[in-house]
């Protein structure tokens, strides 16, 4: 499998709209009002919590959104602090993100998720993709959240994927372009949100509908 050419992928705020289905839940918990600003300061704490110590990404999620609540002088129930662990399996696709993964399937593009989650919570995105996947790492199975190298690391043994022959596709600058870069490996920045910031990937989208043809440039057939 050396020769193949692999797209490996994040998936939340890649592939899934995770932004929908935190702001549903924290417009629910907290208000329509308020929910932008705490989704900006959830952004910032989920990888605090990943970076104090292995946690599964379910306890990583409820944790956050009880620091949160905590810091928005809320008390949460015991239902309400396991909201984000039950509908993050809805949380949907962005609506570009299936046609494009079956565009690169057809050309011959083998796909990868590469995620900070659990096996059980990507299976649920899985179905939502609707796409077949040749390959998966979550956090579960290396004990580590990106921007560690672990999940690249364990592609990598079960894939003897060529690194001129993968390209890193991401939202996350800080998860997965930074490591990406220190990887050597090429990468796609999906910058949704217009943001700015270094090192500068090797391509840079907006989404993901023109992905297979900047793919097809990046490693020929």
């Amino acid at each position: 499998m050396a020769g193949a050419r692999w797209a490996t992928f994040d998936c939340y705020g890649t592939l899934i709209d995770w932004n929908a289905g935190i702001s549903a839940v924290l417009a629910r918990l907290f208000g329509a009002q308020r929910a932008p600003e705490l989704l900006t300061r959830y952004h910032e704490l989920e990888p605090e919590v990943q970076g104090e110590e292995y946690r599964s990404y379910a306890a990583v999620l409820r944790l956050t959104l009880e620091r949160l609540a905590a810091e928005a002088d809320r008390a949460l129930t015991e239902d309400e602090a396991a909201a984000l662990v039950g509908s993050l399996p809805e949380w949907p696709p962005f609506p570009e993100v299936p046609d494009s993964l079956e565009e690169l399937r057809r050309r011959g593009w083998k796909l990868a998720v590469l995620s900070n989650s659990d096996r059980d919570l990507i299976a649920a995105s899985q179905r939502r993709l609707g796409v077949v996947l040749d390959a998966t790492v979550v956090a579960e199975d290396v004990g580590s959240y990106k921007p560690s190298r672990g999940h690249w690391l364990r592609f990598t043994e079960l894939t003897a994927a060529a690194p001129e022959r993968h390209v890193h596709v991401a939202a996350s600058h800080f998860h997965d372009i930074v490591p990406a870069a220190q990887l050597g490996l090429r990468s796609v920045w999906i910058n949704r949100l217009g943001e700015t910031a270094q090192p500068a990937p090797t391509r840079e989208l907006p989404d993901l509908e023109p992905l297979p043809a900047t793919l097809e440039e990046l490693v020929p057939a």
